[in-house]
């Protein structure tokens, strides 16, 4: 895996990125996010962690078409990169193989 560094909060919003696709913009990750997590989000936290991994690579954002409903104003709406889905499959990859390990671990531990 890149040295690149996801934590686990951009992982989570890059995850919800990759499944809202064409949706996700903002306010549509804060409350595709809050429904998973069961707790309130910031917006400012969600924009930040988009920002950051913007400038990583993992997403890129374009504007969407100006609405009514919002006044004029035009959605930033998020996409993820090729280089995304590379480290999101590395990271399942690793985290299945932890969980597979882990009746082996408890094995071994009862050893000790």
């Amino acid at each position: 895996m890149k040295k690149t560094k996801l934590g686990e909060f951009e992982e989570l919003v890059l995850l919800t990125v990759a499944a809202l696709q064409q949706e996700a913009y903002g306010v549509e990750i804060k409350r595709e996010l809050e429904a998973r997590l069961k707790q309130k989000l910031s917006v400012g936290s969600i924009q930040s962690a988009l920002k950051r991994m913007e400038e990583k690579g993992f997403l890129t954002s374009d504007f969407g078409e100006a609405t009514q409903k919002r006044g004029g104003k035009r959605k930033r709406i998020y996409a993820t990169t090729s280089y995304a889905h590379k480290v999101l499959a590395e990271l399942k990859e690793i985290r299945a193989g932890l969980w597979d390990a882990m009746p082996r671990l408890a094995h071994e531990l009862k050893l000790i």
